[in-house]
């Protein structure tokens, strides 16, 4: 019974049962008043024709054509002086008597020996009258006839719909067996699988969105091969010149006078490594369940401020400059004591990702600037800017890094990755797009914040 089959099946015959037991309860209570009905027509019809004959005869010659009409039918004559004789005489009492000398006619039920019995007499002109008595046991022997052929029939119906329900359910059931196998396949990890086809709208929305699922499994595994494969690089490239410095020392080939340049060439390619493993690292701290949140309220300016000074003299290193506007529209510096608003969120977090993101800046090129109001953040820069079609892709691992590496500089591919998972487990959105004066703006938004999806808040 656990089956979609069986249970569709189930309920087509326990539906087709109710309705057969119904159907068959009021066919019979009709079939009964029916013939019932039919039996008193003809009796009382009966009773007219003989209490129209031109001489009364004997109550055996009325039997006698009164069975002509309909069989079981009991007859008596009644006298003029009230006197009555044949088989109907036992079910004539004084009532019916009197309705008869008042030349009224009677139609009316009596029990008698073999139970109810119908009763029709009629008045007969010059005195005396006609009496037809039908027993309803005779009634019911035609009725159980007819009985049979209706429980037949019911029968007959309840195969059917038995048989209709048992392939209707098999009808229905086919495609979400083939959808399960189908979708069995995918967790596999069998891409491109090719979805049933559904006789249902219902169905026909599964299966739609079991090919989206499989296009974009198919898209995101993709992704992950090329990030991957791009991160494999990344990670050889050091590796190589570290091994290959290594080893030229174990040779003894490095002179005296090389080992500064070469001990500074070893730490460059050993903090890539470093920053390498530190970005997967976060990654997957940030995928942990006990990844730790504490919330307070967070005055924007002094941490911009904070977050622009520290940044200060790598932007002069590079010659640009990091300043703080005073809000979302205009430009100019806070002076250190503006207020432009603040934000409910873990401080040390949201400054791990404006950093992330200043970082990005700068490697983009051109000057930065952060602006902050009431529940946001934004991180403006004068560089290059993005494709419209990388605006949607951005927070994806690796995807600017295979995009603009051969370009312009980028870093590992996972800083805007971070930074996006960073503001999720923080409860807010984050989002990127072009400058119409040049550059992009990122923007971190908890003016409407989901829940923080860390245990700790």
């Amino acid at each position: 019974m656990r089956s979609l089959r069986a249970r569709a099946t189930l309920v087509t015959i326990a539906v087709a049962v109710i309705a057969v037991i119904v159907t068959g309860l009021i066919s019979l209570q009709l079939a009964r008043s029916s013939v019932n009905q039919d039996a008193r027509d003809q009796l009382s019809a009966q009773a007219d024709i003989l209490a129209r004959m031109p001489r009364l005869a004997t109550a055996a010659e009325l039997a006698e054509k009164a069975s002509l009409a309909l069989g079981g039918t009991q007859v008596a004559l009644v006298q003029p002086d009230g006197t009555a004789e044949g088989d109907a005489a036992d079910y004539i009492d004084a009532a019916i008597l009197r309705k008869l000398a008042a030349g009224e006619s009677v139609s009316t039920v009596r029990r008698g020996d073999p139970g109810m019995v119908l009763i029709e007499a009629r008045p007969v002109a010059g005195g005396g009258a006609v009496v037809l008595a039908l027993p309803l046991a005779s009634i019911d022997r035609a009725l159980g006839q007819a009985t049979g052929r209706i429980l037949v029939a019911l029968g007959i119906g309840l195969g059917v719909a038995i048989i209709g329900g048992w392939l209707l359910a098999s009808w229905l059931s086919r495609p979400l067996t083939n959808t399960a196998a189908a979708a069995r396949r995918l967790a596999a990890g069998e891409r491109g699988v090719r979805m049933p086809d559904s006789p249902t709208s219902e169905m026909a929305d599964v299966t739609d969105a079991l090919g989206a699922l499989d296009s974009a499994l198919a898209a995101s595994e993709s992704r992950q091969r090329e990030f991957l494969l791009s991160i494999s690089h990344e990670l050889r490239t050091p590796l190589t010149a570290v091994r290959g410095y290594a080893e030229a020392m174990a040779d003894g080939l490095i002179g005296p006078e090389d080992v500064t340049a070469v001990g500074g060439t070893l730490v460059s390619e050993t903090e890539r490594l470093d920053q390498f493993v530190g970005d997967l690292l976060e990654l997957a701290r940030l995928e942990a369940d006990d990844f730790s949140i504490t919330v307070s309220t967070v005055e924007l300016a002094p941490l911009l401020e904070e977050v622009a000074s520290a940044w200060a003299g790598r932007a002069a290193v590079l010659g640009v400059g990091v300043g703080v506007s005073t809000s979302s529209t205009g430009g100019g510096s806070t002076g250190g004591g503006s207020t432009i608003g603040t934000v409910d969120t873990d401080p040390r977090r949201l400054r791990q990702v404006i950093d992330g993101l200043v970082e990005n800046a700068l490697r983009a090129g051109g000057s930065v600037q952060l602006r902050g109001s009431d529940g946001v953040v934004e991180v403006l820069d004068d560089g290059p800017g993005l494709e419209e079609s990388d605006l949607s892709t951005a927070f994806e691992r690796g995807a600017l890094r295979a995009r603009y590496r051969d370009i312009r500089p980028v870093g590992t591919g996972l800083g805007l990755s971070i930074a996006a998972r960073l503001v999720d487990r923080l409860g807010g959105t984050i989002s990127v797009a072009n400058r119409p004066e040049g550059g992009a703006v990122f923007r971190v938004d908890f003016r409407t914040p989901t829940a923080p999806s860390a245990h700790d808040r």
